[in-house]
């Protein structure tokens, strides 16, 4: 299954804001992005449902590369897991 394939992929940080509504993954993001060096890669979990057009959307705006975008289910709750890569300086 694909969670199994994106559970392998690299990432240098991990960042939660499961919970967290509209812009706090955004800005917990922008916030761990800073902190890596270019080319290193942020793995970051959020459940609003708005997460996924949001972080596209960031991507989009400044430039990182957005790796990949899973689904995943705990009980009810779907959760979106991002691989976000920093853009080259």
């Amino acid at each position: 299954n694909n969670f199994q394939m994106m559970q392998s992929m690299h990432f240098d940080q991990e960042l939660n804001t499961r919970g967290l509504k509209c812009p706090l993954p955004i800005l917990k993001c922008k916030k761990a992005l800073a902190e890596l060096s270019p080319g290193q890669v942020l793995k970051a979990y959020a459940t609003d449902n708005g997460a996924v057009k949001d972080f596209q959307a960031f991507c989009n705006q400044t430039g990182h590369v957005m790796l990949s975008l899973e689904e995943a289910k705990e009980g009810d709750t779907t959760i979106y897991i991002f691989h976000i890569q920093k853009k080259a300086a």
